[in-house]
């Protein structure tokens, strides 16, 4: 037995020697609240540090039919990027997008989320910059944080290890739901851009620069930074943008949104077959935008097939909305004017004819959806 064993036996065992600090975690709460506090609103009942968040729906009773939407994701291999930086108040955007952009994606706003960080253990700075930085970009989607969690987990965890998720909930009256029933022939496809990578594919990626022998702290010319700035680079978040835009062109309207789409997991065409009906298959033209310098990069320093590049990252577009042809000029001016650069990418027709249905540049039904068909054609601008 060692001296180390026979120490802790002699005084008993701790769950501090066990290695959990539970003051610790009591830090990190008080250096973290001020910022949580700032994304309440007067729906927010109670303050930090209460067994669950309280949200006052009152506002529901105005509501012909209100229906709920949730979503819960977290972040995935890019902590390994921030914990190789020893950067955390960005990882929180990548979080919040993740969550928030989904529920958006129906016409819902997302009213309230709460996060959950498993770490090996706590440092009340780390913890604390990190929900910072979920508290911020709560802020900029108009979302409240009204709680979460810190589960320090010795043994499970290295020390200097961690991951985050969070669940959010919205609301979306039922005649103002978005989705496939709303999309029709004609439709016009408006893609707006990424900030990079955003939180997906970093699996490949992580690959790639290891297999081409760089470190994170190399300065790329084609980037005009390190690349662990590059691969850090916080996720867009759409949902305030999304919203404004739903409410502009309402359903109701002749120029209307019909869909959006976020581009996450699976690529570009896999999300957008999503959110079209069966029948429906929307033509998207690659030569309307050019590829970032950072997808271009993992292309070639992985000999990455487009094929595959296609099927895991965004490309440079997180976000698509589906709008009537009435609509779509107008909505792209107003996504540019609020500063998220838009344009058209593509347009939505009846899915028949002598057209080529396989191949790479043709999905049809994704992620478990039996829906429409997503045809991409031409080359990167």
């Amino acid at each position: 037995m060692t001296s180390a064993n026979t120490a802790a036996e002699n005084s008993g065992i701790t769950y501090a020697s066990a290695g959990v600090d539970v003051e610790a975690g009591d830090r990190a709460v008080e250096l973290m609240k001020d910022a949580v506090k700032a994304t309440h609103n007067s729906s927010v009942i109670g303050g930090v540090g209460g067994f669950a968040g309280l949200y006052d729906v009152s506002r529901l009773l105005t509501y012909k039919k209100p229906l709920l939407a949730t979503s819960t994701d977290g972040v995935g291999t890019k902590v390994a990027i921030a914990q190789a930086m020893d950067i955390h108040d960005t990882i929180g955007f990548d979080l919040v997008g993740m969550v928030v952009d989904d529920i958006v994606v129906v016409g819902a706003e997302p009213l309230y989320m709460t996060d959950y960080i498993a770490c090996g253990k706590v440092v009340p700075e780390r913890i604390a910059d990190i929900v910072r930085g979920i508290a911020a970009a709560c802020s900029v989607a108009g979302t409240a944080l009204v709680g979460g969690e810190t589960a320090e987990h010795p043994g499970l965890l290295g020390e200097h290890e961690y991951d985050v998720a969070g669940a959010a909930t919205g609301v979306v009256e039922a005649d103002a739901l978005l989705g496939p029933d709303r999309v029709r022939a004609g439709d016009v496809v408006i893609g707006m851009a990424s900030s990079g990578l955003h939180s997906n594919g970093y699996s490949l990626v992580r690959r790639v620069i290891n297999h081409a022998g760089w470190a994170l702290d190399r300065q790329v010319s084609e980037l005009g930074r390190t690349l662990g700035e590059e691969l850090l680079e916080p996720t867009r978040v759409y949902a305030a943008d999304c919203l404004d835009l739903a409410r502009t062109f309402p359903v109701s309207a002749s120029a209307a949104v019909h869909g959006f789409s976020h581009v996450t997991g699976g690529g570009l065409a896999a999300n957008l077959a999503r959110v079209l009906p069966r029948g429906l298959v929307a033509t998207v033209d690659r030569a309307t935008w050019e590829l970032p310098a950072i997808f271009k990069l993992v292309s070639e320093l992985g000999n990455v097939p487009l094929a595959d590049l296609e099927r895991t990252l965004n490309l440079g577009v997180g976000m698509v909305a589906i709008v009537s042809p009435d609509a779509a000029d107008a909505a792209v001016a107003r996504l540019n004017e609020r500063g998220l650069p838009s344009w058209i990418m593509g347009t939505v027709s009846d899915d028949s004819g002598s057209i080529l249905k396989s191949g790479p540049d043709y999905v049809q039904g994704a992620k478990g959806v039996d829906g429409g068909a997503v045809r991409l054609v031409n080359a990167y601008a």
